[in-house]
């Protein structure tokens, strides 16, 4: 059985969008923009089709999906262009939009905010007011977007925005935990996955060179970096000053190399980007969907779904049963779902699938490592749906969300939030012992030299900010 999802195609900006009203197979309307078709399978359909179904009641729907290619991002990586007429996972659409590296965001749009080697000098500054003008004028000096289309894709991320003393807290945190389990008998091995301009291992290092010599001679500092423009930017940065780094260009998803040693595991704004699947439930039988994004042969998406048939989209449903997390139905929804006009399936929910094969990974290859890893917890201005995410581009110099998922590849940053207390729970066999969460000022109430980053008023801009992001340690 095959269902068809609520119907979207390519999101642009400056363009006037369409509603679509509820429908039996649909659990929620959503925003489309159609195009006219050349060829129509059913001739008295009317020629400006909008993705829907023939009739709202009797559950058929186009065939048309059957004839399109199953793909996965592996395979798109050879593609030059996005592809037409083929259909795929949604954590497959999510990874070909943001890592393609002939189209995808990262390689193609993405730059992050960097003040190079100058530092804001805290101190200094009135209150925070004043802090972000300055901050302002920094993104300023990177110009203004001077075509059409989407602009260049800025953000900043703590480790930028903080430097060196952000760096230093998470540097005095893997510290402490190594001198106080394997100092002196075991090296000091890090290892980083997003490590971006490399500024959060310079801080790290410079930390460990200055104040503990001793740690510095026996630390191994690896980076696995999937941009190839950001591999030689870290080499640039990094191994000259700090000889004991090493990098390897691949992605975390296909690392094959065990590391027996104890280590720590360092992903510092990296896991809001890991793609995503969608599952949606039947309320009748409460059996699970995955949903597959389906472009046609004039570039037009949509969604479907169909039983849960991939390995791990079912891994992780299996691990949720297990934990007795239960799956975020509405129980009104379970009775009223006969009702006309009653949607049929769940709300959208979208599932860390590639969160979960990180943590395969680690438990595969790691098997003694310790995990620390900071990011989103929520989000605002997210699309529809459960642990839904933030879909949005920069178009003349202004920050432009949209309100679906389909979207044209490379074009959008597409981010999630992290219910890091269910990731705990999920990450509990993984590892050498619990991890536990904290808040963002609590890490850094432990961690960092709080001196250095107060202002004249008393505000603390690197406490008091980056309120709705986690650690996990």
């Amino acid at each position: 059985m095959t269902l068809l999802g609520a119907p979207a195609t390519r999101c642009l900006l400056n363009t006037q969008f369409y509603h679509c009203p509820t429908r039996r197979l649909f659990a929620s309307s959503s925003s489309i923009l159609s195009k006219h078709r050349s060829k129509q399978r059913i001739p008295d359909e009317p020629k400006d089709k909008w993705n829907y179904n023939t009739s709202p009641f009797d559950g058929k729907i186009s065939d048309d999906h059957h004839h399109l290619r199953l793909v996965n991002a592996n395979i798109l990586e050879k593609e030059t262009t996005p592809p037409h007429g083929v259909k795929m996972l949604v954590r497959d659409f999510i990874e070909d939009s943001l890592y393609n590296p002939n189209y995808g965001y990262f390689p193609k749009q993405a730059t992050i905010f960097n003040t190079q080697d100058a530092t804001f000098d805290f101190t200094n500054f009135r209150d925070s007011a004043e802090f972000q003008e300055e901050v302002g004028a920094k993104y300023a000096a990177y110009g203004a977007d001077k075509f059409d289309g989407p602009g260049r894709q800025l953000w900043h991320t703590p480790t930028e925005l903080f430097k060196p003393w952000y760096g230093r807290a998470v540097g005095r945190c893997l510290v402490s935990e190594y001198l106080l389990k394997y100092f002196p008998y075991e090296d000091f091995v890090i290892y980083e996955i997003g490590a971006g301009n490399g500024t959060l291992a310079m801080d790290i290092l410079n930390l460990l060179q200055e104040d503990y010599p001793d740690v510095y001679e026996r630390t191994r500092y690896n980076i696995i970096e999937i941009s190839e423009s950001l591999v030689k930017l870290q080499k640039k940065k990094l191994q000259e000053a700090h000889p004991c780094v090493n990098i390897t260009h691949k992605s975390i998803f296909h690392w094959e190399t065990t590391e027996p040693a104890p280590c720590f595991f360092v992903a510092m704004e990296v896991i809001d980007n890991f793609a995503h699947d969608i599952v949606r439930y039947d309320l009748s039988t409460l059996q699970p969907y995955q949903g597959l994004v389906t472009i046609d042969k004039n570039g037009d998406f949509d969604t479907v779904y169909t039983p849960v048939t991939d390995p791990l989209v079912a891994s992780f449903l299996h691990a949720r049963r297990t934990l007795s997390h239960p799956p975020p139905i509405n129980r009104l929804l379970k009775y009223l779902h006969k009702m006309p006009f009653a949607p049929n399936l769940s709300t959208t929910e979208y599932v860390p699938t590639r969160l979960l094969s990180l943590l395969r990974t680690l438990r595969n290859y790691f098997p003694r490592h310790r995990l620390l890893l900071s990011d989103f917890s929520s989000l605002p201005d997210t699309i529809s749906g459960v642990n839904s995410p933030v879909v949005q581009t920069r178009f003349q110099n202004i920050t432009v969300p949209c309100t679906t998922l389909l979207v044209k590849q490379g074009y959008f940053d597409i981010f999630f939030p992290t219910d890091f207390e269910r990731l705990r729970d999920i990450g509990l066999p993984i590892g050498e012992r619990k991890s536990s969460v904290f808040s963002h000022s609590q890490f850094l109430e432990t961690y960092a030299e709080l001196e250095k980053t107060r202002l004249r008023n008393g505000e603390n801009p690197m406490l008091d900010f980056y309120k709705n992001v986690k650690f996990l340690f």
